[in-house]
């Protein structure tokens, strides 16, 4: 006769709560990039002490998502080009890896999750709607690492994952979502996917993300000039 399993799910902390309610407000462009987060709003906002929204900024700062400055506060990051650089090569290594080990470990649920994304992001384009564009090109391009069966490499993507998803909407979404070149790219990727034909689908990819850069080293200095 087997154990009984004792095992119960622990509740969420309020710091874990705040940090994730931020982390979405970030990632959707509620909070400029840049802009001081108030600690005393926020608190009474969300009406808990200011003990658990300093534990999730602390935790967010570990994602990038958030500078904490001592004696002035903290703030949304601010991306440099240098950042954009780095996220992107980053993702043109990781990606076509975590599609390929997808493609092996669960195949048919990628494809599925992919096509979900993409039937978002179809809504989104005929709404105009940047940031719900925005979400579902993150969760096409999550969908790879989630279903990629790699605990190493999910845990390496989500650490640099939020500032991705946070780029998306900041830098790119309004324009993201008015461009057909992206989502045909995005629907050329699945194509590739569903064949395993991974060396087209690492060529598409690697072009896909040099778009994504020169957009967003585009916007930063679009920003820079209008400052």
């Amino acid at each position: 006769m087997s154990a009984p399993s004792f095992k119960i799910e622990a509740p969420r902390s309020l710091a874990t709560q705040v940090a994730q309610r931020l982390r979405e407000a970030i990632v959707d462009g509620q909070f400029a990039l840049g802009e001081m987060i108030p600690e005393e709003q926020l608190a009474t906002s969300f009406g808990v002490s200011r003990t658990p929204v300093r534990e999730a900024l602390n935790q967010l700062q570990q994602l990038g998502l958030v500078a904490v400055r001592p004696q002035r506060g903290s703030y949304v990051f601010e991306a440099s080009e240098a950042d954009v650089q780095a996220l992107c090569e980053f993702r043109m290594l990781i990606e076509p890896r975590a599609a390929e080990l997808a493609f092996r470990h669960a195949r048919e649920d990628t494809i599925a999750e992919i096509r979900a994304a993409i039937a978002e992001m179809t809504a989104a384009r005929k709404s105009k709607d940047g940031v719900r564009y925005s979400r579902a090109d993150t969760r096409l391009h999550e969908a790879f690492v989630l279903h990629c069966g790699n605990s190493y490499l999910q845990a390496a993507y989500a650490t640099a994952g939020a500032k991705i998803a946070a780029l998306r909407t900041h830098l790119s979404a309004p324009a993201d979502v008015l461009r057909p070149a992206g989502y045909e790219q995005h629907q050329q990727l699945l194509a590739y996917f569903s064949d395993g034909d991974f060396a087209a689908f690492d060529a598409l990819m690697r072009v896909h993300v040099a778009g994504t850069r020169e957009s967003y080293v585009a916007s930063l200095k679009a920003r820079r000039a209008a400052a």
